[in-house]
């Protein structure tokens, strides 16, 4: 199964060059939207300071406004290249119940994360290129079992064009997982788009700890 996600493009930020918050469309494998999901907690000033290090929680809704997912994460020193400097991201119920984990480790070159349930028990792991940056074409994170010895499926963060890739921080995204993986793993696995995208494709060159 195949599970597009896009960031919406915010002509503010476009246009005036600061940060604003992130909303984004998540759609079927035949394209029908099934979910929308909108950053929150995020205020301008800490926006605008710590960029996409920012904290923040991302509220997953579906069609008639119900709340389905809730992504957080505090603030992040993710420009740091050391094993104390590690990201991590918590999945919620809506009612603020921890579905998971998305914990990043450490390595001198590959991004690397594993999955975890409530009871941080690894379920899976993620690894992306040597060169998480790449323009011009797809970027592929690997979803693999927990020993790394099979594929299981992927994250795709997917080449949208020459304008908008220079020109705003929307992205396109694609997530692919085996149908009869269990449900919270495939909620873990949403959550740990966002995670990627802040760290790897989200910019803002405003931000004094911008690199």
């Amino acid at each position: 199964m195949r599970t597009p996600l896009g960031t919406e493009v915010n002509y503010t930020e476009m246009i005036i060059g600061v940060e604003m918050s992130n909303n984004y469309v998540i759609k079927n494998s035949v394209g029908q939207q099934i979910f929308t999901a909108r950053e929150e907690d995020s205020d301008f000033l800490t926006m605008q300071y710590f960029g996409p290090l920012r904290p923040f929680s991302i509220r997953i809704q579906d069609n008639f406004g119900r709340d389905v997912l809730v992504v957080t994460r505090p603030v992040s020193w993710g420009a740091c290249c050391f094993p104390c400097c590690l990201q991590e991201m918590e999945i919620q119920s809506p009612n603020g119940v921890p579905i998971g984990y998305v914990v990043q480790n450490w390595h001198p070159l590959l991004p690397k994360f594993t999955v975890m349930d409530a009871a941080r028990s690894a379920q899976l792991k993620i690894k992306g290129p040597c060169c998480a940056y790449r323009c011009s074409s797809d970027v592929v994170f690997q979803v693999l079992s927990r020993d790394e010895e099979n594929l299981v499926g992927q994250i795709s963060k997917q080449w949208a064009g020459f304008l908008q890739e220079a020109l705003t921080d929307a992205d396109n995204f694609g997530i692919s997982f085996p149908m009869d993986l269990n449900v919270r793993v495939k909620a873990l696995l949403l959550g740990a788009v966002f995670l990627i995208d802040f760290m790897y494709f989200e910019t803002n060159k405003n931000s004094p700890y911008y690199i």
